[in-house]
């Protein structure tokens, strides 16, 4: 009888619950929702400073001016990087890995663009095809240099580019838009300019190029628009080798570990510079998140952190990692909240659109993105007062491998080298017709170039979400704050008590 009666009060007190929870407004619960949710998110903020996120930002420029200028996957800049961000991270408690990765390199044989008597470094984007040995000859024929040069089809009308190659200069939309533009235009090969003092080095397509595609320095583009309408011989060739580099990987100690809170940001930068805008901003607000959150916090749900190696060589870093998890383990990670250039210095204010709301490129993120996007978006309008715009998923940050196995992401953007509006001035201030970045990628990315406000905004905000997120992931997943389904647990025991008065429990077998 005591056992059977056990069973059946086990039985009830299991319904019970499984109907409150069903019951429970989802649809009302933010990632704040727990009795601890907005403390320790309101904690956190207030600990992460601009003065505490910059200190990391000093560290990224020097660790830069002592290595070569750069921060570049395979330098020993990449790797002081790496023992500064993990020692940071040990000190604080952390479980900390900086697991290593196998990745190919593209090494240049070839890299010309030649007009006369007078050779142009034309460095191969990655991706591109090959051209023969030797090259191959046509006519370079220049695109008009407007605000989005080469991005739409109609630049390419008024001349002939079949058997031509095309010059581009930089800016607007993607090299492989520029490129599958020039090609559909019969153009057999790409010269593209760059748009900032320096070489046009470490970019890619993103993926396998229709036709060669190289790239010049500002100066030497300038140089040969001037000589459109002569021959030109591009030469790109290269082969691949293989190199060794480490992601850096921390986790608190406290918190459930099968619905893990995932925070990511580059650690890497270009050849060209140092990379403080991208991504050291990034790196940094997260860093100060970390240190300042702790390596045992009272949360419901572990966070973990990633610094991820090689991402200007194709998101090389984050994508091999996630690749090393088994499904049960990808399915522990509850979201992911991607930190890729907070601090443009012409900035812009993006959050990345969950929900495709906006309607273009990728469309929506796996289930979930669309409330990370509102929670991001909730704290920059309501407690920032600041207006925002969506971006998409365009796969050009460390957000993809995530999205790809179906994670749910989200995170915040101050733009590249697309140009600010006049429109988005009136919101945030700034400059029109120039680039959110204009040292994108170049040798101008340090530690003068970056908007402090904009880079304190978004440090609170990342902040924010993530302690939030830490707490409860409900409106993600369903799962909520442990004082959630403690109070979930009370109520159903008091239903039990009710319908054991009653003795209504017997109708259950």
């Amino acid at each position: 009888m005591s056992g059977r009666t056990g069973i059946r009060r086990a039985t009830i007190l299991a319904a019970s619950v499984s109907l409150a929870l069903a019951a429970a407004p989802v649809a009302e619960a933010g990632p704040a929702s727990g009795l601890n949710g907005p403390a320790l998110a309101k904690k956190l903020t207030k600990n992460v400073t601009l003065e505490g996120v910059n200190r990391h930002l000093i560290a990224f420029q020097r660790i830069a001016d002592r290595n070569g200028g750069n921060r570049a996957a395979g330098t020993t800049g990449y790797d002081a990087s790496v023992e500064y961000v993990a020692g940071k991270l040990r000190g604080a408690g952390f479980d900390v890995t900086t697991p290593e990765f196998t990745y190919q390199v593209q090494v240049t044989d070839a890299a010309v663009a030649k007009v006369g008597a007078t050779t142009y470094e034309n460095i191969p984007l990655a991706f591109s095809p090959q051209t023969p040995v030797g090259g191959i000859t046509g006519t370079l024929r220049a695109v008009p240099q407007d605000e989005t040069p080469g991005c739409e089809a109609s630049d390419f009308a008024g001349q002939s580019f079949t058997g031509a190659i095309a010059l581009i200069r930089r800016g607007g939309c993607t090299f492989d838009i520029k490129h599958r533009n020039a090609a559909a235009a019969g153009a057999i090969a790409v010269v593209v300019a760059n748009n900032v003092p320096g070489k046009l080095s470490g970019v890619t397509l993103g993926a396998a190029g229709l036709i060669p595609t190289g790239g010049v320095s500002q100066a030497d583009g300038t140089a040969l628009f001037g000589l459109a309408g002569q021959q030109v011989t591009v030469d790109l060739r290269f082969h691949q080798e293989d190199r060794v580099s480490r992601n850096v990987i921390a986790q608190t100690r406290t918190g459930r570990k099968d619905n893990v809170v995932f925070g990511g940001a580059h650690l890497d930068s270009v050849p060209a510079g140092a990379g403080i805008n991208d991504n050291g901003t990034g790196s940094a607000g997260l860093l100060e998140a970390a240190l300042q959150l702790g390596g045992s916090p009272k949360v419901n749900n572990a966070v973990r952190f990633g610094w991820w190696g090689a991402e200007e060589l194709n998101l090389l870093g984050s994508t091999a990692y996630v690749r090393s998890l088994t499904f049960e383990q990808q399915l522990d990670i509850a979201l992911y909240l991607n930190f890729d250039m907070i601090g443009s210095p012409n900035a812009g204010y993006f959050v990345y659109d969950g929900d495709n709301s906006d309607g273009e490129g990728a469309g929506a993120g796996p289930y979930g993105s669309a409330q990370i996007e509102k929670s991001f978006v909730d704290y920059l309008t309501v407690e920032k007062r600041i207006p925002v715009e969506g971006t998409d998923f365009t796969g050009r940050s460390d957000y993809g491998e995530f999205i790809r196995q179906g994670i749910p992401a989200g995170g915040l953007f101050t733009g590249a080298e697309v140009l600010k509006t006049p429109a988005q001035v009136a919101k945030w201030g700034g400059t029109a017709g120039v680039a959110y970045d204009p040292n994108y990628h170049g040798v101008g990315d340090n530690l003068g170039n970056v908007d402090r406000k904009a880079l304190d905004r978004n440090s609170d905000a990342l902040a924010w979400v993530t302690a939030s997120y830490a707490v409860s992931t409900e409106d993600v997943n369903g799962v909520p704050a442990r004082a959630s389904r403690a109070a979930v647990r009370a109520e159903a025991a008091r239903t039990l008590q009710v319908e054991d008065h009653g003795h209504s429990h017997d109708v259950v077998e």
